[in-house]
């Protein structure tokens, strides 16, 4: 019989299943992030396109498409890990030898830090969309009738 009463590894175990659905969540959010991030991304390409009838010049590495494929990439190695990691907590808590552990925590923070890094220079060195102004103005035409 498990040294722990069973009211207790009731509460245990609901905690663990609200936390693996926490993790749940937080994935789910990652790979809508992503793939936002991605498909916006090449919206704002093909906008570019259409409007300047140029193909814009595009890192071929760092590139919100492949940001986007990052994020959800984490989202579905964090969703994995978050599986295994309520499997194991389930057993330490039937075993009652239940241990916290922080390292999880400071790698999943850890990449979410870097992703973010790694998301600043597309919001901030980002294409113009419109082609720069330029040097004689465009001014509206009119018809003088005469």
């Amino acid at each position: 019989m498990s040294r722990i009463p069973k009211i207790d590894r009731q509460r245990e175990h609901q905690a663990n299943e609200r936390t693996f659905l926490a993790w749940l969540r937080t994935s789910i959010s990652l790979i809508g992030f992503g793939f936002a991030i991605a498909r916006f991304g090449l919206f704002m390409r093909q906008l570019n396109v259409a409007i300047t009838q140029q193909e814009p010049l595009v890192n071929p590495i760092f590139n919100s498409e492949n940001l986007g494929t990052v994020f959800v990439v984490f989202g579905i190695v964090a969703i994995a890990l978050a599986a295994w990691r309520y499997n194991q907590v389930f057993w330490e808590i039937e075993r009652a030898d239940y241990r916290p552990h922080r390292l999880p925590v400071w790698i999943m923070t850890g990449v979410v830090i870097i992703l973010g890094v790694l998301s600043l220079p597309l919001l901030l060195l980002r294409n113009t969309v419109f082609p720069p102004p330029s040097s004689t103005p465009n001014q509206p035409q009119s018809r003088h009738l005469r």
